[in-house]
C-alpha cells in the first residue's frame, strides 16, 4: 500500500527513538524479572503486569504512527543498576516497569508522564515490632541495590548517624528474604513492590508494612533524554488511559484481584493520590 504525502513526508522526518525503531523494525523494551506486580516474568517466561500492560499499549501505538503492524517487539531484562546505562547507549528503546522519576535521573534520561504514586515504607517481620524509621537505628536492613530507596536509606544512616548496616541485593524478592531468613530485620523499598512481595510469601500474615513515607515518590516509563517525538507519543498513550478509565480498570487488574501465574492478590486499593494523577496526569519529579 502506497503512503500518502503526508505520510511520507512524516516518515522521512522521523528523529530519534522512532527513527531507530523505523530503521530497524524492531523495538526494545526494558523488562523486569521479578517486579511484581509492575513487570515480571510469569511461569512460561512471559513478562506480564501493569507496567508491561503500559508499555503494549505504547507499541500498539507506535505501530499504527510508524505504519509497521509486524513490528518486532524485542524483550531485554534489565536490573535496578544497569536500566539507566541500557537506555543511555541504546540497547533499549523504551523501559516501563518501576522506575522513579527523579530530578537527578532527568540529567540522564527521559521519563514520560506519571504511572503510579507512592510513599517509601518497610516489610518487617510482626514479631520484630518495628514500627517506624527510628526503630531501625543499630540493625540491619535491606534495600535492592540501584534504587532510590537504597540511596535514601543510606543518606538516612549517614546523617542521623542510625549505625545501620545496610545490605542491598539485587533483586527486591531476594532483599524480602532476607527479612524471612532473618538476616535483615527490614526491608525498605516502594510501598506497592512490598505489599507485591508480602503477598507472594507463604505465610503473609507474618510481617507488617509499617513506617511514615519519608518521601513520595512517581513510576514512569523511562525513554531517551531529549527526544520530544517520542515522549510525546508515550505521554499520548498514558494520558488516555488515565482519563478515559481505562487505567484505573488496569489497576483494578493487578492490584485488587488475583494475579498469575499463582492467584496471589495484593488488596492494595487505589488511593487518592493515584485517582487524582489519573484525572490530571503529569510527568513532575516528586523529590
Amino acid at each position: 500500500m502506497l503512503l500518502s504525502c503526508g505520510a511520507q513526508a512524516q516518515v522521512q522526518n522521523l528523529t530519534g527513538t522512532l527513527k531507530k525503531v523505523k530503521d530497524a523494525n524492531q523495538i526494545v523494551l526494558g523488562v523486569r524479572e521479578a517486579s511484581f506486580p509492575f513487570s515480571y516474568s510469569d511461569n512460561s517466561g512471559n513478562t506480564i503486569g501493569y507496567s508491561q500492560d503500559i508499555a503494549m499499549r505504547i507499541v500498539d501505538e507506535v505501530k499504527k504512527e510508524l505504519n509497521l503492524p509486524h513490528l518486532d517487539v524485542k524483550l531485554v531484562q534489565i536490573t535496578s543498576q544497569n536500566r539507566i546505562p541500557l537506555m543511555q547507549n541504546g540497547t533499549i528503546d523504551l523501559e516501563c516497569g518501576s522506575t522513579t522519576n527523579t530530578f537527578a535521573r532527568e540529567k540522564q534520561v527521559g521519563f514520560s508522564d506519571s504511572i503510579f504514586l507512592y510513599g517509601i515504607r518497610m516489610v518487617s517481620k510482626k514479631s520484630s515490632h518495628i514500627n517506624d524509621f527510628a526503630d531501625l537505628a543499630g540493625k540491619t536492613v535491606a534495600s535492592t541495590a540501584g534504587t532510590s530507596d537504597e540511596k535514601l536509606l543510606r543518606t538516612m544512616n549517614e546523617e542521623k548517624k542510625m549505625n545501620m548496616q545496610v545490605i542491598s541485593p539485587k533483586e527486591h524478592y531476594e532483599a524480602f528474604q532476607d527479612v524471612a531468613s532473618d538476616r535483615a530485620v527490614a526491608f525498605v523499598m516502594d510501598e506497592p513492590l512490598l505489599y507485591g512481595e508480602r503477598a507472594k510469601a507463604k505465610h503473609p500474615d507474618d510481617y507488617v508494612i509499617t513506617g511514615k513515607p519519608p518521601v513520595s515518590e512517581n513510576y514512569a516509563c523511562m525513554l531517551r533524554k531529549d527526544d520530544a517525538p517520542f515522549k510525546h507519543l508515550v505521554d499520548g498513550v498514558i494520558s488516555k488511559m488515565q482519563t478515559s478509565g481505562e487505567a484505573e480498570k488496569l489497576y483494578t487488574k493487578w492490584f485488587t484481584q488475583p494475579t498469575p501465574p499463582n492467584g496471589v492478590n495484593m488488596n492494595y486499593p487505589l488511593s487518592a493520590e493515584m485517582k487524582a494523577l489519573f484525572a490530571h496526569p503529569n510527568d513532575k519529579a516528586l523529590d
